[in-house]
């Protein structure tokens, strides 16, 4: 994930396709909340397009002057864009955390952050403090009547989706115990045999073996299914993908030395070592919780984010964004002074899991640098003929995420929309245009910051044809910081957008 590309000070002879102090602007706090309607547009808003889209993201890179380590640690700022009427209203909130209430009073750093940040005063003052803040800055879903902001290591914490103010810890409904995690990916299932929607979610609890819980909540927020199950090792999961019968995840080849976490020398995160000598293990969960749980071995490779699975006969094909190595997170180093082309970019693979032969072997789809997935949500967990993910402007190399690429996974056409040389792609979501039946007929909707006015667009293309350009480009007034994930929901929550 280009976020987490630190390997050293960058180059400063080599030209590279991109501003390198342009992509740093984008990383700037942006401390203030905003709550107005979009005016300034270019093109024209669908006046179909009806609901509310949510990104989650640090909108602190630094607390009152003092920097964080790596954006990952940044508190969390939600924003919304409501869509009703041909017209749109933006508003962004920080969650109130504990963490976020008690540093913003104190006017400093008093939590380490599991990506570098430490406290003040050497490892004296970070000795044995394991204490880790809740960030909520990875994911937002709205789910059940709930706006959850997701932190994988954590409770999620519930908003108000009309206000986006923070209301607490939320237990789903005492399920989730104090401390307990509730991941950042949640699957959004549309099941074919009876039309009903299921939210899949898991925790992990690591150590010497890892244990793996999962979560079914119908579209009431109800969990209706949780069964938990161990696995030899270390474990460090990001996401998983899903099909009808089966929760995938991958097992990447790292471990965990926690001494220099505890005395105070290293995050947790950097005390991460890649092992690029044993394999990547494929977990196989059964979704009914009663069939045994299979563990198959690939080739070493690193995954953030897996874009879809399915299953074929005694074949469970799963498209994933692969790393040749885990990007290591250097105590030193300074995210914002990337070296893009020392570190391996992020490629799409189609890996084909035989479980009758207990082989996994794999394709390269996507060469280019990308990372993001996304596509039709009716999709999820079945076989799919269009992906849509973020990538690079130019065709090799590691760059920053200026575009988006939709790939027609039957006949290997490529359509791209790119915002080089100046502006830098966020996550895209799709969202289907209201009794579409086609597979891409919908829009995307994603923040793209433009570095030539210090401001963030929503950009909504349309996903039938990405090469005609935005469909509509909505200037805010202000910047937003580089984000993580984000969701759409066809309820509309803000302001009456008159007729």
């Amino acid at each position: 994930m280009q976020n987490l590309q630190i390997a050293g000070p960058a180059p400063t002879s080599e030209k590279v396709p991109y501003n390198r102090n342009d992509w740093q602007r984008g990383y700037e706090s942006q401390p203030n909340e905003h709550d107005y309607w979009i005016d300034d547009i270019e093109g024209q808003i669908p006046p179909e397009l009806h609901g509310t889209f949510f990104r989650n993201g640090p909108g602190l890179l630094d607390v009152n002057g003092e920097r964080i380590h790596h954006p990952f640690d940044g508190d969390g700022m939600v924003c919304s864009v409501g869509f009703s009427n041909g017209r749109a209203h933006f508003r962004n909130r920080f969650v109130h955390t504990e963490g976020y209430l008690a540093e913003k009073k104190a006017g400093k750093i008093l939590h380490r952050g599991v990506f570098g940040t430490q406290k003040a005063g050497g490892w004296l003052a970070n000795i044995f403090d394991i204490k880790m803040k809740n960030i909520a800055n990875t994911h937002i879903i709205y789910w059940g009547g709930k706006l959850l902001a997701l932190w994988e290591a954590a409770e999620p914490h519930r908003l108000d989706p009309h206000t986006l103010e923070t209301i607490g810890l939320d237990s789903l409904d005492g399920v989730l115990k104090a401390g307990d995690a509730f991941a950042a990916h949640p699957r959004i299932e549309n099941r074919q045999e009876n039309g009903e929607q299921r939210l899949v979610n898991f925790s992990v609890k690591p150590g010497l073996s890892t244990t793996i819980t999962i979560y079914e909540l119908d579209v009431d927020g109800k969990v209706v299914e949780r069964h938990a199950h161990s696995v030899p090792g270390f474990a460090f999961l990001h996401d998983m993908a899903i099909t009808p019968n089966y929760c995938i995840f991958f097992q990447n080849p790292v471990s965990l030395n926690p001494l220099p976490f505890l005395l105070g020398l290293r995050s947790a995160g950097q005390c991460l070592q890649f092992n690029p000598n044993q394999p990547t293990r494929v977990i196989i969960i059964p979704r009914d919780g009663k069939r045994e749980v299979q563990i198959l071995d690939t080739e070493p490779c690193f995954v953030f984010h897996h874009a879809n699975a399915w299953e074929e006969g005694d074949n469970i094909f799963v498209d994933s964004v692969c790393y040749e190595s885990f990007p290591s997170v250097e105590p030193d180093g300074d995210f914002r002074d990337v070296d893009f082309e020392a570190i391996p970019a992020g490629e799409l693979w189609r890996l084909r899991v035989n479980l009758q032969e207990k082989t996994v072997r794999h394709q390269v789809v996507e060469s280019r640098c990308c990372e993001f997935p996304t596509l039709h949500p009716d999709n999820v967990g079945r076989s799919y003929r269009y992906l849509y993910i973020g990538a690079a402007d130019a065709p090799t190399g590691n760059a920053p995420l200026q575009a988006v690429l939709k790939i027609d996974l039957v006949t290997g056409n490529r359509q791209m929309w790119s915002a080089a040389p100046r502006g830098f792609a966020g996550e895209p979501v799709f969202v289907p245009r209201p009794g579409s039946t086609a597979e891409d007929d919908g829009w995307l909707i994603m923040l793209v910051y433009d570095s030539a006015h210090h401001r963030s667009d929503v950009v909504i293309l349309d996903a039938r044809d990405l090469n005609k350009g935005p469909v509509a480009r909505l200037h805010l007034k202000h910047h937003v910081p580089y984000g993580l994930h984000g969701s759409f929901t066809p309820e509309y929550f803000g302001p009456n957008a008159g007729v």
